[in-house]
């Protein structure tokens, strides 16, 4: 007598939403047939954060601390890059000692972004040394940070019309010597893992996105760039005088999770020479518009002087008021186009305020990235485009 075929179905599974290798509360739901992915969906939204209605919802200023939670991995460059938004609005133009400490932060921050992001990404695939390497160089940068705005994480350094204040004593040798020994551990870092059998086994050819879909989906940064797109916002469309920097964007050519790692290790690189660029040529002068109606007093004259103290209670509580009409403004962040929508009636609030957030476009391409990969895979997919919920959700 014949044995009966055998039946057999794909089975559903929840990763997520506190799996700890889906870099947040991120739930993937995974059709598999044994360990090989038919089919992957993306669900989000565990967060519920309302970000975007907080931002119509409060003044200008009020809402600078907001941003820090965004990409809360680099909160330096989500401040800067609202700041700038508000002041398109409002037309203004800070000084260039502003802008010059302001893409020196926000080099630094995408340091610290990406030594993050590559640590935990390669720990994720099985390699633990590497993660304490990272997180060593970025433990001196939060003790800068720290050093800078009084904050390890949630820094809020950036103002409307310029910065919380200038450098305190002893920054820029403090930076100064980050940068001097820093390229040595990104050396170190590819010693240990660049040309290691396994990682490149995990990687190479893994989670391979063609230059013409990251295009069709939207995809910016390190992301799209490792799969060859060659845009990058700080030289396509300079803002605070990125133009006068002398860097390299780096481009992959396959398109693979290798790539995406030697863009970012790369683009570290960049930053430091950047960063070593701003320093050399650091202009002298005020960091804030010369503007009472925008600017907040020094904390010194708040805590002294009733006039200061009022002018800053106006400022904050009262709002400034823009002038009618609407903008978008967008800046390279560490993990793509961060971009802002603002629509303003003449009130000191935003009427509406959307936000362009990289990692909710990300996300997008696992769907299309995970089928045919198995789940050994899809943890080093996931780690591969360096996403945070935070800005996800919002």
């Amino acid at each position: 007598m014949a044995e009966a075929a055998i039946q057999t179905r794909d089975m559903l599974m929840n990763m997520g939403p506190s799996h700890p290798s889906t870099h947040g509360v991120l739930r993937i739901v995974l059709e598999l047939d044994g360990e090989t992915v038919h089919r992957a969906i993306p669900h989000v939204g565990y967060l519920h954060r309302g970000y975007e209605k907080l931002g119509e919802d409060m003044t200008y200023h009020q809402y600078i601390p907001y941003t820090d939670r965004l990409d809360y991995l680099s909160p330096l460059a989500n401040n800067t890059a609202y700041a700038l938004a508000v002041e398109k609005l409002l037309g203004l133009d800070v000084p260039p000692r502003g802008k010059a400490i302001r893409v020196l932060i926000t080099e630094l921050a995408r340091i610290s972004s990406h030594l993050l992001g590559v640590g935990t990404w390669i720990m994720d695939v099985g390699a633990l040394t590497v993660f304490f390497y990272t997180f060593q160089e970025r433990e001196e940068l939060y003790d800068i940070f720290e050093m800078l705005t009084g904050a390890r994480l949630t820094t809020s350094f950036s103002r409307i019309g310029g910065l919380a204040f200038d450098l305190p004593p002893g920054f820029i040798e403090r930076v100064r010597a980050f940068l001097d020994r820093f390229p040595k551990k990104i050396d170190e870092l590819e010693n240990l893992v660049s040309q290691n059998r396994i990682w490149r086994d995990r990687t190479v050819g893994v989670g391979v996105l063609p230059k013409e879909k990251a295009v069709a989906l939207g995809l910016t940064g390190p992301n799209a760039r490792a799969s060859g797109v060659e845009w990058d916002i700080r030289k396509e469309q300079p803002y605070l005088g990125y133009e006068q920097y002398d860097f390299d964007v780096p481009v992959g050519r396959n398109g693979d999770c290798y790539d995406r790692y030697i863009v970012r290790v790369e683009e570290m690189r960049q930053s430091v020479k950047i960063c070593r660029q701003v320093l050399d040529r650091l202009p002298d002068g005020p960091v804030n518009v010369d503007d009472p109606n925008v600017t907040l007093p020094p904390k010194e004259k708040v805590y002294t002087k009733m006039e200061e103290l009022i002018r800053h209670f106006k400022i904050i509580s009262g709002g400034i008021r823009a002038p009618m009409g609407e903008i978008y403004s967008a800046v390279e962040n560490p993990k793509g186009e961060l971009g802002f929508y603002i629509v303003s009636t003449g009130e000191p609030k935003a009427y509406r305020m959307r936000i362009r957030s990289p990692s909710f476009v990300s996300i997008q391409a696992l769907e299309w990235m995970l089928p045919g990969y198995r789940m050994a895979d899809v943890v080093c997919i996931i780690g591969s485009l360096d996403f945070v919920m935070g800005e996800c959700d919002r």
